[in-house]
């Protein structure tokens, strides 16, 4: 038998963690395949519950990690860890020596790791490229899509939109959100204990309405986090309905909006509102399809919930551009909108469950073609209809 080929998967925080864990199941079971974790960001913090403990529980080895965030949550420190990161990935992709680096999404810490892989001549594979938003994320997510070798993007526009930036047509290995595997076959039950084990606040009843929030800082408008977050609190505490509030991400605003939430329940009239730090990742994922409503500006309430048809009310600019399915309805961090738009939404109930973003068997088709794809170093931009490298091998 044939040395097997070594997949280094770079985690860098909990929603990220999510999305790659059936890939890396695929990976570990494949007989060509080997599989090598690093984790790092906020996958390592206390104030997240070290995450990677939850790796490591499910079964995965985690053969390095990566402490690269400078505290502060402000543009200046994420600017600052995105260097620090790429010192400490050097370094430990030297120690490994992967075959192919494989990363997700628009992080900057997954930005160090490409930065690093790919001056290092190691090829780099990049699911979830070549999708619009906001935020800084927009800008983090094209860097790396140009940085990598091989692409895997959750949807045919993102696709079409890869060939657009001069990605070459034959480097995309597929199409579709590995979310989808995990959503097609999650057993959606509910126990008070996912809610109530952890966390303060109210108690929450799962089999009774209930509301998730989440809302992460938008990093393009620095300062204004508070006063969105006061907007979507105030809004739902006309509602009152029981909330489970996932506290945010270590962005460039993050303790600006843990803060409004600590003033605001401080002074709540009548509780409705309970606080957790993390999830796992099939809790986050039952916690999300079984919720009456979803607030906030995740981009799982944009992809995610369209598998299991959850109504969605997306605040503010953080995911402008994304593609979304029937059950999301946008709206601006106003306090009246917000309001209105979640009593349309629980009035309405849960939509027809969408493939926008796949209908699984990502993973298994993802680890397939891992072992397949020949590595090659030299990139260049490609526009169809150029003929000026059109006899030249891709792969040299």
């Amino acid at each position: 038998m044939s040395e097997q080929r070594r997949i280094c998967v770079v985690l860098v925080d909990r929603a990220n963690y999510g999305r790659l864990k059936p890939v890396m199941r695929a990976v570990q079971q494949h007989p060509e395949l080997e599989l090598l974790t690093i984790a790092a960001g906020s996958m390592l913090l206390e104030r997240f519950q070290q995450p990677v403990d939850v790796v490591r529980a499910d079964g995965f080895r985690v053969d390095s990690e990566i402490f690269m965030e400078l505290e502060g949550s402000t543009p200046t420190t994420m600017a600052k860890s995105v260097g620090f990161g790429v010192i400490e990935f050097s370094s430990e992709l030297q120690r490994l020596r992967p075959d192919f680096v494989l990363m997700i999404g628009d992080r900057y810490e997954a930005l160090s790791a490409a930065v690093a892989a790919a001056f290092m001549n190691i090829p780099i594979v990049h699911m979830q490229g070549g999708e619009v938003s906001g935020s800084i994320d927009e800008s983090t997510r094209h860097a790396i899509t140009k940085l990598s070798h091989y692409h895997y993007p959750a949807t045919a526009r993102a696709a079409e939109n890869l060939v657009r930036m001069g990605e070459r047509r034959e480097t995309i290995l597929g199409v579709g959100c590995p979310s989808s595997d995990i959503a097609r076959s999650l057993d959606r039950t509910l126990l008070a204990e996912y809610f109530n084990e952890h966390g303060s606040g109210v108690e929450i009843d799962p089999s009774q309405p209930y509301f998730l929030l989440v809302f992460h800082p938008t990093t393009t408008e620095f300062g204004d986090e508070h006063g969105q977050m006061q907007q979507v609190l105030e809004a739902l505490d006309e509602i009152r309905t029981p909330t489970l509030f996932l506290w945010p991400n270590i962005d460039a605003g993050s303790d600006h909006i843990s803060k409004a939430v600590r003033i605001f329940r401080d002074h709540m009239r009548q509780p409705w509102l309970r606080t957790v730090t993390n999830l796992t990742p099939e809790i986050y994922l039952k916690v999300l399809a079984g919720a009456s409503c979803a607030i906030g500006n995740s981009s799982s309430f944009v992809r995610d919930s369209s598998f299991f048809a959850t109504p969605v009310v997306l605040v503010g600019n953080r995911q402008n551009g994304r593609e979304i399915a029937d059950n999301v309805m946008r709206v601006s961090a106003s306090r009246g909108e917000i309001a209105t738009a979640v009593r349309q939404q629980v009035v309405h109930g849960p939509y027809p469950p969408s493939r926008l973003y796949g209908a699984g068997g990502v993973s298994s088709q993802l680890a397939a073609k891992l072992a397949l794809i020949e590595p090659y170093l030299q990139k260049r931009i490609h526009f169809e209809g150029d003929t000026a490298h059109a006899s030249e091998d891709p792969n040299r």
